[in-house]
């Protein structure tokens, strides 16, 4: 017979990634990257994993670093839920850079003498 406890959850997996997708309403993509040895030749190879998450406030842009939880599936593919943000996105300008900007910064290999 099973009893239940109140107030008391089962531990669930967190992790910390970057959003990298807002695909619609209460949806982000969350990329976990992670590096792990080639069974064969023993390099490193970086890996990525890819988490459907659930964003109930709208609060994340692309580029935050959040931390999200396990949850019950709540669609297709979202399995997962934001808890916070543990670091917002650095916020864009929006200034347009011409060639010219981009020229006279960049050093060249042929110069004037």
């Amino acid at each position: 017979m099973s009893t239940a406890s109140t107030g008391s959850r089962n531990s669930r997996k967190t992790q910390v990634g970057f959003v990298t997708s807002r695909s619609g309403d209460k949806s982000v993509k969350v990329t976990i990257a992670y590096k792990t040895p080639h069974p064969l030749y023993h390099k490193v190879v970086n890996r990525q994993t890819v988490l459907h998450v659930h964003d109930e406030k709208n609060e994340t842009k692309v580029g935050d670093k959040v931390e999200v939880m396990e949850t019950r599936p709540l669609s297709r593919l979202k399995r997962w839920r934001v808890v916070s943000v543990v670091q917002a996105a650095v916020a864009d300008i929006g200034v347009a850079i011409s060639e010219q900007d981009v020229a006279e910064t960049v050093p060249t290999k042929i110069t004037k003498a």
